[in-house]
């Protein structure tokens, strides 16, 4: 997989995660600014950065597990990790214009 295929593939996984949403706000994970970063590594291997609104967050398990599973069905992906960071804390002005 060259590096325009691993780009494209982040893109999709990208597409795919705005149908996960915030159950306290009631917005999209990515227009959120809650997707950190999705890197693409060979072999289909994606590694997702997240965080929640606040540390702590009821939703947390919730959505770690649906960005898992999301993930997961996007072609192209054979593995899928998800890991939540609180660095930097998340804040409304991470949000995308959408949100």
């Amino acid at each position: 997989m060259d590096e325009q295929q691993k780009a494209a593939l982040a893109e999709d996984i990208r597409d795919a995660l705005r149908m996960i949403v915030d159950p306290e706000i009631g917005r999209n994970i990515v227009d959120l600014g809650l997707v950190y970063d999705v890197t693409v590594e060979e072999g289909g291997v994606v590694r997702v950065t997240m965080t929640t609104t606040t540390r702590g967050c009821p939703a947390s398990d919730y959505l770690k597990e649906a960005v898992g599973n999301c993930v997961r069905h996007v072609p192209g992906v054979e593995y899928a990790e998800v890991r939540l960071t609180y660095e930097p804390p998340w804040t409304p002005k991470m949000m995308l214009e959408p949100a």
